[in-house]
């Protein structure tokens, strides 16, 4: 069973969610980051997530859009930036604002979804993210494939290849990059 990793900081968020996904049978196990810099610490595998049987690579990834420390859409920008992360990233947020939505698709979201405030609405859209992202689609199988952290305990940003090592980028010198 593949692994579902929320990305929300509010509490009541992250239990409407989860209780709508329980009603409709969605049986995979739900991993929550709560800061874009959590999510980002959690695909790679770094710090308290180190431990891949505990804290599974996901299959799907929930990306709220005001997320303290990193925002969503940096987040997704970040994701999207990773060799081997073909993973699929439904944007899944309060926002309805137009800029927000725009923004998502052009950083490569794969779906914007906004929440809403009606628990049958939101059993709704779970069910279609049951029916088509989780039981329908398909996604690579090397992104499954074990991830080792980075030898830096620092997050990291951003990396990149250069001459067959990886170099650390951060966002002050993403400049600087080749």
């Amino acid at each position: 069973m593949k692994t579902i990793l929320q990305v929300e900081d509010d509490p009541n968020d992250v239990f409407l969610l989860q209780h709508a996904m329980t009603k409709m049978g969605m049986v995979n196990p739900i991993q929550v980051a709560c800061d874009g810099q959590e999510a980002i610490d959690y695909l790679q595998g770094t710090g308290k997530f180190a431990n891949r049987e505990a804290f599974p690579f996901p299959c799907l990834v929930l990306l709220d859009l005001k997320l303290p420390y990193v925002m969503g859409l940096d987040v997704l920008k970040w994701i999207r930036k990773q060799v081997g992360f073909a993973l699929p990233v439904l944007m899944l947020t309060a926002s309805g604002e137009y800029e927000d939505i725009a923004a998502a698709y052009r950083l490569g979201a794969n779906a914007f979804l906004t929440k809403p405030s009606e628990a049958v609405k939101l059993q709704d859209m779970v069910r279609s993210i049951k029916d088509f992202w989780v039981t329908h689609n398909t996604v690579p199988q090397e992104i499954f494939k074990e991830r080792v952290p980075p030898s830096s305990s620092r997050p990291v940003a951003n990396s990149s290849r250069m001459n067959g090592t990886r170099r650390e980028v951060w966002p002050h010198d993403a400049k600087a990059s080749p």
